[in-house]
């Protein structure tokens, strides 16, 4: 079992080193809130599904194209969905039914039984792409562009979808929008009460197309306006890093704020520690907070910085097969053997929350939120129809490596976060200028009692 396990590990390594990333919308793969989905040993099985039905037993003597489809994607989940019960669905019964009473005279038919299919799941990351939608997947690949309006969303305490931050020259930050704005419409939808990931599903869309807003600007409040974005690629900064004095200055806090997971993020990562350690850091904070994941393999290259030796993640698809991911065992010098502390809070999602709860599980950092993670803890394959459509099916779940599922529960912290001896709470930003706060996180530092970090 060792030599399979270590054999696996290596032979997956390079199936996830090119590995794509899908966002929980339809038209782009990338940005802060993306989910992560990989293409190893699974691809396998779900490559077929497009061949199998054929060999589909004729229910009736005359299945329509369309059906045809239809049953198609009923094979892609069957074949390589996570959950074998299917959720309590008879999966065989529900696709024999179907095409025996349901005629699906147009292929738009056929794709409403589809999604009607998928819904029967209760998986919020299973589901269709229409040939335009999975076009627009195929041809982001994950870089360091992404296509949208380039905003950083928080949700408020009363479910307003609130503006962290606009990315400095995307198109949001052209069309004047703020922190602290409010966003309450998309394209005429109704936004309050919606996750982060619904609200990035209905910003994002192909390079070019127009998106309607409807905000109430934080400088007026009550009062809203109208806005026209329309989007386009943009370049995201996946690291920020400072070097922040402790109150009584003999010690140098290295503070590294990780935005996203594309395919940047860990030559970055890793710079920008290697530059705190040779600038005398004694210990080190790596901010994850609203960084909503992306690229998979970004976690394991982190993790492997950070740690001499461990466990990151363990896989498991519908067999229960498990792959392991552990780290290579080339940490950064005068950084892995240092005190480290992680900040989190529930925009910490998916490949983030595989890097907090490997340094987690390996008593590597001391976690500090005021609240649990996202707990996305589902990986994702996109499985081509005949037709040019797709389907996006759940493929596999990861666990910690003390095995504990995060899905739906996300990660607890271990401490609250550090009040200063003045009331000074952390703020959400490095600079000053890029807070709502009115102080720089290294002030907030300094605030703070020695030693915390």
């Amino acid at each position: 079992h060792r030599h399979r396990h270590r054999h696996r590990h290596r032979h997956h390594h390079h199936n996830l080193w090119s590995a794509t990333t899908t966002a929980q919308s339809d038209e782009d793969e990338e940005g802060v809130l993306s989910a992560f989905q990989t293409t190893p040993r699974w691809s396998a099985s779900v490559a077929l599904a497009g061949a199998l039905f054929l060999s589909t037993p004729r229910i009736a003597d005359a299945v329509t194209e369309n059906q045809l489809v239809f049953m198609e994607a009923w094979r892609a989940v069957d074949k390589a969905y996570v959950d074998k019960t299917f959720n309590g669905v008879s999966w065989f019964k529900y696709r024999e039914q179907t095409v025996k009473n349901t005629p699906m005279p147009s292929r738009e038919d056929a794709y409403e039984e589809i999604k009607k299919m998928l819904k029967k799941l209760d998986d919020p990351f299973t589901r269709f792409l229409e040939p335009d939608q999975y076009a627009a997947v195929s041809e982001n690949t994950m870089n360091a562009n992404v296509s949208g309006i380039g905003v950083e969303l928080t949700i408020d305490s009363d479910l307003s979808v609130k503006v962290v931050t606009p990315t400095i020259d995307a198109p949001a930050y052209l069309a004047g929008i703020k922190p602290l704005d409010k966003i309450l419409e998309i394209d005429a939808t109704d936004v309050t009460g919606l996750s982060l990931y619904e609200v990035a599903e209905l910003l994002r869309g192909p390079q070019g197309s127009d998106v309607l807003l409807k905000i109430e600007p934080s400088a007026t409040p009550g009062k809203t306006k109208s806005l026209s974005v329309t989007r386009k690629q943009y370049a995201v900064v996946p690291v920020k890093s400072d070097l922040c004095k402790s109150k009584s200055d003999d010690n140098s806090v290295g503070v590294v704020k990780l935005q996203t997971f594309n395919s940047l993020s860990a030559a970055k990562t890793k710079e920008a520690f290697t530059d705190l350690a040779e600038k005398g850091a004694n210990s080190f904070v790596l901010d994850l907070r609203d960084d909503s994941g992306g690229l998979f393999p970004g976690a394991l290259d982190i993790a492997s910085q950070l740690m001499k030796k461990g466990l990151i993640v363990q896989i498991a698809d519908a067999e229960g097969v498990r792959d392991t991911f552990e780290v290579n065992g080339k940490p950064i010098e005068n950084v892995y053997n240092k005190k480290l502390s992680v900040i989190v809070n529930k925009g910490t999602a998916s490949a983030s929350e595989v890097l907090t709860a490997a340094l987690r599980d390996n008593n590597r950092a001391t976690i500090f939120g005021d609240e649990p993670t996202y707990g996305k803890g589902l990986i994702q394959t996109i499985v081509p129809l005949s037709d040019g459509s797709a389907v996006n099916v759940t493929v596999a779940k990861y666990q910690t490596p003390l095995g504990t599922d995060i899905n739906k529960i996300g990660i607890a912290p271990d401490k609250k976060l550090p009040v200063g001896k003045d009331g000074q709470t952390m703020p959400t930003k490095l600079d000053k200028s890029d807070n709502d706060s009115s102080i720089s996180f290294c002030e907030y530092v300094a605030s703070l009692e020695d030693g915390t970090f």
